[in-house]
């Protein structure tokens, strides 16, 4: 005959199970603060081709590069960037017109021989933000040869 008390330890038991092994169906806040799947990531990604005859001046190198861009609705930044047929020592984004330079506001690590990408914490300011939707931003490959940039491609922003 069963008693109370092993019908509750019975169910202590099953509710600690579930307790523990339900956690996946729990409904969890999500980034904007509510109940359910956490936001997705949102955002645009391009791919470019970066070419000498972008830069300002251009210039006539043989290089070549290709980069991808993702940039998040928040103004998070990741960039993964490969060039060929030049020594390359820095990468940047830069703000700027097409046409016209500009500083750097997003500078991007070494990663490999000719390699760059952008730092995990990489994000753009509001102002800059919005010259990337304007289409005012460019990606830049340094080299020894042409410090002020050897490869250029334009972002298009959205």
């Amino acid at each position: 005959m069963k008693t109370k008390r092993t019908y509750g330890i019975v169910a202590a038991a099953v509710a600690a199970a579930l307790g523990l092994a339900g956690c996946d169906g729990m409904p969890m806040k999500n980034d904007s603060g509510g109940y359910g799947q956490p936001a997705a990531p949102t955002g645009q990604t391009q791919e470019v081709s970066l070419s000498g005859k972008n830069e300002v001046p251009p210039n006539d190198s043989a290089a070549t590069g290709k980069a991808t861009v993702w940039v998040g609705a928040d103004g998070s930044v990741k960039v993964q960037l490969a060039v060929s047929g030049m020594a390359a020592t820095a990468a940047h984004i830069h703000m700027g017109a097409s046409g016209a330079n500009g500083g750097v506001i997003v500078p991007l690590d070494k990663s490999g021989d000719n390699a760059f990408a952008s730092k995990p914490d990489a994000k753009f300011t509001p102002e800059q933000l919005a010259a990337f939707k304007a289409g005012q931003t460019y990606l830049n490959v340094h080299s020894a040869k042409l410090p002020g940039g050897e490869l250029r491609a334009q972002l298009k922003g959205s």
